[in-house]
């Protein structure tokens, strides 16, 4: 009775809010020169190579360039080099971009890449390091100011898409500094669109238009993005006005705002998968798996394959898809989404088989299952609580007794990069366009020297797999090398080294008289936001 009564009165304090929205007035929109964005994760800091999550990536790329940039579907354009090519099977060149100039009016050099490659793989406490985009490169050769030439031990095709995701920074100004003084805003200078004017953790952030921009100027005078991680709060945040823009619009609000014609939403099917991460790591137990009736086990059967797939065929991604986020995701049975380079066309998203999962563990040697607590965020992915609480149904039926603990995700992250849970939920997007990056950051074996297995918080371990990636990202010939990568992908699988569960798709509502280029990378940026025409 008291969960009709609170969906009665939120679908009352909807529709009222439905009511209140007004159209706005075109001219006036573009008279204001500020625009309000409420997104639904947390921004966890301003330095651009501290922690490599998407919230923060988005507000690097308003406040820095990196040498490669991607557009709306993730194909690479110039961006502060306006060109690069191979000048043999170890080094890359990259032509400089002539007068762009840092907020504070620096000139942009090859010093400051130099400077920039350096500083990246030594961030210290970074929860997800960026060291994997600049580990291939063994030396750097300032040319002259606006020519860098960069060497890696062998061939390395990937080197242009892993340089989209690092920002670039001044050397004169960034020499010594702390994460923290980004975050104070002391450092907070880059060349792109926007200068920083506020954050504060967990509420906002605040930019002003970049005058002296290379590029496009933006249309905004003024961004104000406000972190409202409550499904409900973001969708009646636009409706009533107070802000214009809201991105991972809320899965049960999707159908009556496409219908409402003074709301714009904007879809795309994105880069993100949503996965299960099991413990792989220890040997002799895991420390949140015990036996069904809570018996200490003398082994951790997360490190057995036929209970990885038996916990796979447990989980019914249709029903997820449908049920949970309905419809505003795609069931996968791989890291990466169709169409992108790596996608293995032959590896369907699996059917849910209960039977066959209960036949896997008693294979494995438990016919009775065990337990297990399952983690996951409660405030960073669509719909993320409500997944673990669905997988942790499914996992139950087969024999798995699973107990589930959702938590805010700045917490459960820090728990996760510890070892401190045996099942967790995640997710991690390709930004770069191919599966390379997703194979090395999930499932390669984890190695910080080498820049590998970066989010592999599972400690999964394949050499079979790790041998067939080194060959892939050092076959510079594209059709081989996404052949290789396909392969790799399949090992994963038929290990079930993590659990696939779907690719999300990206949405945003609008007001009406508001355009949003729709970026498979999730990035809501002010600078792809304009009046529409």
């Amino acid at each position: 009775m008291q969960k009709k009564l609170r969906r009665a009165l939120c679908a009352g304090t909807a529709a009222l809010a439905l009511l209140a929205l007004a159209p706005l007035n075109l001219t006036s929109l573009a008279q204001a020169q500020e625009l309000k964005v409420a997104i639904g994760s947390q921004v966890t800091s301003i330095d651009p190579h501290y922690h490599n999550l998407t919230p923060n990536s988005t507000v690097a790329g308003m406040l820095f360039n990196s040498l490669v940039g991607t557009d709306a579907r993730v194909r690479l354009r110039p961006n502060l080099a306006e060109s690069w090519r191979p000048v043999d099977e170890t080094t890359w060149e990259f032509k400089l971009r002539p007068g762009v100039k840092f907020h504070n009016g620096q000139d942009f050099t090859a010093e400051d890449v130099a400077f920039t490659l350096e500083r990246v793989p030594n961030v210290p406490n970074s929860p997800s390091s960026y060291a994997q985009f600049v580990r291939a490169i063994k030396s750097v050769e300032i040319v002259d100011p606006l020519t860098i030439r960069f060497r890696t031990e062998g061939p390395y095709p990937q080197l242009p898409n892993d340089l989209t995701g690092v920002m670039m920074l001044d050397k004169q100004t960034h020499e010594g500094v702390s994460t923290e003084d980004f975050n104070t805003g002391r450092a907070a200078v880059g060349t792109g669109p926007f200068r920083f004017v506020s954050y504060r953790n967990g509420e906002s952030v605040v930019l002003e238009r970049n005058d002296n921009y290379w590029g496009d100027k933006p249309h905004w005078q003024k961004v104000s993005y406000r972190i409202i991680t409550g499904d409900a709060g973001r969708t009646s945040a636009l409706l009533a006005g107070d802000v214009d823009v809201i991105d991972q619009v809320p899965t049960s609000d999707l159908a009556r705002l496409r219908k409402d014609n003074r709301v714009r939403v904007d879809e795309t099917v994105g880069l993100r998968l949503i996965y299960l991460a099991l413990d792989q790591a220890r040997e002799d137990g895991s420390p949140l798996v015990t036996g069904p009736n809570g018996e200490k086990l003398d082994r951790n059967p997360l490190r057995d394959p036929r209970v990885r797939r038996a916990l796979s065929l447990a989980v019914d991604r249709a029903a997820i898809s449908a049920r949970v986020m309905e419809e505003a995701t795609v069931p996968t049975g791989q890291i990466m989404a169709e169409g992108i380079f790596g996608f293995a066309p032959d590896i369907a998203a699996p059917k849910a088989d209960p039977n066959a999962a209960k036949k896997l563990l008693a294979e494995a040697g438990y016919p009775n299952g065990f337990r297990i607590t399952l983690h996951g965020p409660n405030d960073r992915y669509m719909n993320d609580a409500r997944i673990i609480q669905a997988v942790g149904q499914m996992w139950t039926r087969i024999g798995v007794q699973t107990a589930v603990e959702a938590q805010p995700f700045t917490t459960f992250i820090a728990r996760a990069g510890r070892g401190e849970t045996s099942a967790h939920l995640m997710g991690l997007a390709a930004t770069t366009g191919e599966a390379a990056t997703m194979l090395r950051s999930l499932v390669a074996t984890q190695n910080r020297e080498a820049g590998m297995g970066a989010s592999n918080r599972g400690r999964y371990s394949n050499p079979a797999l790790d041998a067939k990636l080194a060959e892939a990202m050092r076959t510079l010939d594209d059709g081989k090398r996404e052949a290789l990568l396909q392969e790799a992908t399949r090992l994963m699988v038929a290990d079930q080294g993590l659990i696939p569960v779907h690719i999300q798709k990206n949405a945003w509502a609008l007001r009406r008289n508001l355009t949003i280029d729709a970026r498979a990378d999730e990035y809501t940026r002010a600078q792809d936001i304009r009046p529409a025409e």
